[in-house]
């Protein structure tokens, strides 16, 4: 049921870094200089299924787009969850962590880079894009078979989701 080798039962929250992760690594920029990210649409149906179902879910990213902020707030993300401007992502994910009451092993950690490495060694459950940083990769306990912005969310949502019993388990599963 599951390609990750970690009791998924266990994972109350998964946090996710947005670009390279939730967001492609090559980003078009506007002629002002403001990044314009990609979206994918499977990452955004299973986070909000997630936050339906009552999963804990985080995002923790340097970036400051009010626009990706509104995206995830539309999918159901608590503003207090979404860490944007985080130079220091272990600061931010022990402030999710501790306000939660979790312990490190109930975590999730999704990153593709350098930044997210602090991260990825402390919480339970370190995955990464398969397009990752050679660093992350070797720290990750878990690869996604998609890249960053190309269905990794999804990936590991979808497979925490079934194990736990929420993937399309009642017919409020099927809309929006």
């Amino acid at each position: 049921m599951s390609t990750i080798n970690y009791d998924l039962r266990r994972i109350k929250a998964l946090l996710f870094d947005v670009d390279g992760v939730l967001s492609a690594t090559v980003i078009p920029m506007d002629a002002s200089g403001e990044p314009m990210r990609t979206v994918n649409i499977k990452d955004g149906y299973a986070l909000h299924l997630a936050a339906e179902r009552g999963v804990g879910l985080g995002i923790i990213s340097g970036g400051r787009s009010e626009a990706v902020r509104r995206r995830f707030l539309a999918l159901g993300l608590s503003p207090e969850d979404i860490y944007f401007g985080s130079s220091m992502k272990m600061k931010d994910y022990c402030d999710y962590r501790d306000r939660h009451g979790l312990r490190d092993d109930e975590i999730l950690y999704m990153g593709d880079d350098i930044p997210d490495l602090p991260v990825m060694q402390l919480c339970g459950l370190p995955c990464c894009p398969r397009d990752a940083a050679p660093e992350v990769r070797a720290a990750a306990c878990y690869i996604s078979h998609a890249d960053g912005g190309h269905g990794c969310g999804r990936d590991v949502l979808e497979q925490v989701l079934k194990v736990q019993g929420l993937w399309m388990s009642d017919e409020n599963a099927f809309g929006w």
